[in-house]
Formats: C-alpha cells, structure tokens, sequence
C-alpha cells in the first residue's frame, strides 16, 4: 500500500504545485509570457515551491543567475536587425530575492483566526538596462475556523486542477506554467467559503471582486482581463476510492460562464493517469485589426479582445519507478491559442513588413509589434508534453520536452537539483528548436541557462 499512497500524494501535488509567473512587458520588448525564460509546461528542474504560509515564521534568501541566448529567428531579431534598439535582446541578469512567510494565530471571542502573509524583496541587475529594485506581498489573507466552514479572504494563492503541464480549470489562479525556478506566485484578491468533509470539499470563491463594476476595454487598459477580470468560481471535489473527481464553474465579469471536470486515478503502485476538461462561452484572446492588413500602422494593430467559444482538454500518466525514475506524459489541446490560419497570416505579415517601402524604423516598430501573441500561455492549440526525471537521495535530474505538431516545434529543457539541510541548489538550461517556421525558433529568445542558489531558513 506504500505505492498506493505515494502515487495518491503525487496526483495531490499535481493538484496544487505553484510555479512563477511572468508578464509581458507593455512596450515592444521580448515577451516573457511563453518562450526560453517561462513557457508553457511544468516546472523544469525544481521541487514546487514550500507552502505560501506556514505555521512559523520561515522563507527563502535567493540567488539567481540567468544568461540567454537572443534569436537570429523571428519579428524581434528582424526588428533589431532594420533598427537596433528597437527591441534589444533581454540580456543577462542577476536577481536576490527575500520571501518571508508567517501565519499569525489569534481568536475574537470563540472564532478562530489566522492571518497569513508571504512577503517578497526583490533586486535585479540586467545587461545594458538599469537595476531595479520591488517590493509586494504575495500573500496577505485572513481566515476564519467556522468547524467544517472555513472563510476566507485578501489576497491569496489558489491552484485548481490536475494538469501539470498545463491547467484547463486553473480558473483562479492561472499561473503561468513551466518555469525554470519554481517560486511562489502572486495570488489573487479574493474571497473564499470553502466546506471540508471526509471524502468531499466544496469552495465558492469570488476573485478580484474590485473589479467586479469594471468593463474590460481599450480606456481600462485590458486591467480586468484573463486572471485579473472578477469572477465567480465554484470547485466540488469527491472521492471515490483511488478516483478523486473534481468539478468546476466559473461565471467572469465580461467572459461569461464556462464549467470543466477533472479527474485522478491511482491505477496501480506505480502509475497515476489524469485528466481535465473545460468549456468557455467567450474568452480573452490576441487580436489583430482587421483593417490593418499588411501594411505597416502608426499604433500596434494587435490588442486582447473577447472572442468566442472555446473547449480545452488534457490527458496524461505519471509512472514512477522503484529507483525514484519517472515519466510524464501529457497531450493537451487549448482552443483559445490562436488557430493555425491566423499563425499563417502572421507569418504573411511578417514577410510583407520586413519588405514595406517604408523607413527601417517604422518597419521595425512593426515587427516587435508582431511578437504581441507571444504572451500568450499556449502559442499552438496543440501540444504534447514529455518528462523524464530521477531522484537518487539529494539529487533531482529532469529532461522534457514541449512538443508542438502543427509546426513541429520544440522547447528542450535539462535541469539538476541538489537538497541539502539548508540550501538547495539548481541549474537548469532550456533551448529552442525545430524549423526555422516552428513558432518556437521565433521566440525572441533562442537559450536560457538558470542558476541559483537557495538558503531556507
């Protein structure tokens, strides 16, 4: 029964493992949303990060390196090449990091409370860019210990769903999958009733209720889009023996309704299988203009706008070895990535502003204005996800691959992980291939290499 177990706790973590988040930047700069730094996948060679509040006061010093290798592909390098400057190469960059976390037990009267808050310190040096320093709370929540109810609310972080790869019914949170460092993300402003029972939980969660009277649009800045639009969500959870069932809703601000199931079996000592499915009304998605053409504009012609119905599905296994080796496989189809034929006419668009009749600087501004779809969490509706790793006693070894057939387009990824009492060390290098059209060489960044250096305490 110990296989029985570990494989249960294994499909528990794929359920609520946290991985970094990234943001394009708004400017025509190499997106960071999908690509070498972070993509879409699972996180490359790192335990998932330690709980966002623990029971005392603890965290993590961080010390990071990361070196990357620029593209000679793609609308960005073809940018730089008519105009340097125009969107220089993100660069090499060294990052510390303090994440401290403490929950605080206190009662008013009878009630129960606990306020739990995760706090993170950040400095970063770039290539050719000035250093830059912030300051945020990943977590700051209060809950409320109402015996089998539990209420909650702040700001918090809240995985839904069984994918690793990727999370069809990740309706709160949606993290940004594939990191090459798992480290906690910043959670979401909520309010939370969730009912805990033996074999069943319950949670209604109402998500970004500030922005709950925003309409998402041009004059709001796209603020209420995706994970920041207020929302409605409800997750069931039953168990049936070695079958957990998941159930979801979701009602957004402007998206409208969507409802997904998931499902986690335990099929024998070494093998899990999982898999997720959801269905959306409308969702946010990157448009074009339609009147731009392929002719160069004064303004960038692509923008995140409400588009129609869309299904999302994934199905995958997880076998693990009695030598602590592994396999993940995962295929995942994603309906709101852009469909093949509007890739091709990007394509198009491309060709026609590498050779307008215009000044190199505003044929430039017009490709880094292409690159828009890279932020994007899946580029290609269809993906296939490998995972190879192995764990001997302090170690962790991983190598997958994110393999898109359309274009037959892949992202490599080999990292290696050492665990010791206090610090943990890791490494980990992703690099692009496959045809020179594959959507994965014309990511702005071609090789990614990650070190760091991590002190608990």
């Amino acid at each position: 029964m110990h296989g029985h177990w570990k494989r249960r706790a294994a499909a528990a973590l794929l359920c609520t493992a946290a991985c970094a988040a990234a943001q394009p930047q708004p400017r025509p700069q190499p997106p960071t949303g999908t690509g070498a730094d972070a993509g879409v996948g699972a996180d490359a060679g790192a335990d998932p990060a330690p709980p966002a509040a623990g029971q005392g006061p603890g965290g993590e010093l961080r010390l990071l390196a990361t070196g990357r290798g620029a593209s000679a592909l793609g609308p960005l390098a073809a940018a730089e090449q008519l105009a340097p400057g125009t969107a220089p190469p993100a660069g090499h960059s060294a990052t510390a990091e303090l994440e401290w976390r403490h929950t605080l037990h206190l009662r008013a009267s009878a009630l129960p409370l606990a306020l739990a808050a995760n706090v993170l310190l950040q400095g970063t040096a770039t290539e050719h860019r000035a250093s830059r320093a912030a300051a945020r709370f990943n977590e700051l929540h209060l809950g409320a210990d109402l015996g089998a109810w539990q209420l909650g609310a702040g700001r918090k972080v809240l995985g839904w769903d069984v994918g690793y790869g990727f999370r069809p019914n990740d309706v709160v949170q949606q993290e940004t999958r594939r990191a090459l460092l798992a480290t906690t993300p910043q959670g979401r402003p909520l309010v939370m009733l969730e009912r805990f029972g033996a074999e069943h939980a319950v949670s209604l969660v109402w998500v970004n209720p500030q922005h709950w009277h925003e309409t998402a649009g041009a004059g709001a800045a796209d603020a209420n889009r995706s994970a920041d639009e207020s929302a409605l969500a409800l997750r069931g959870y039953h168990r049936l023996g070695a079958l957990d069932a998941h159930g979801f809703a979701r009602h957004g601000r402007h998206s409208g309704a969507s409802v997904g199931a998931a499902l986690a079996w335990v099929a024998t000592d070494e093998l899990e299988v999982h898999a997720s499915w959801r269905r959306l009304e409308r969702h946010d998605g990157w448009q074009i203009d339609p009147r731009a053409g392929d002719a160069p504009q004064t303004a960038n012609p692509w923008r995140q706008a409400l588009r129609g119905g869309a299904t999302q599905w994934l199905a995958g296994f997880n076998w693990t070895g009695l030598a602590q080796q592994g396999l993940m496989v995962e295929f995942w189809h994603d309906g709101t990535a852009l469909p093949d034929g509007e890739w091709t006419d990007w394509r198009r668009r491309n060709a026609a502003l590498a050779a307008a009749p215009v000044p190199p600087t505003a044929a430039a501004g017009n490709l880094a204005w292409q690159a828009s779809p890279f932020s994007a969490p899946n580029l290609r509706q269809d993906n296939l996800f490998v995972r190879l790793s192995w764990s001997p006693q302090r170690w962790q070894f991983t190598f997958d691959t994110l393999f898109t057939p359309a274009d037959r387009g892949r992202l490599h990824t080999l990292a290696a992980q050492w665990q010791g009492e206090s610090w943990r060390l890791n490494a980990a290098g992703r690099v692009a291939a496959g045809p020179t059209e594959a959507l994965a060489t014309q990511l702005p960044t071609r090789r990614t290499l990650l070190v760091a250096a991590v002190r608990a305490f």
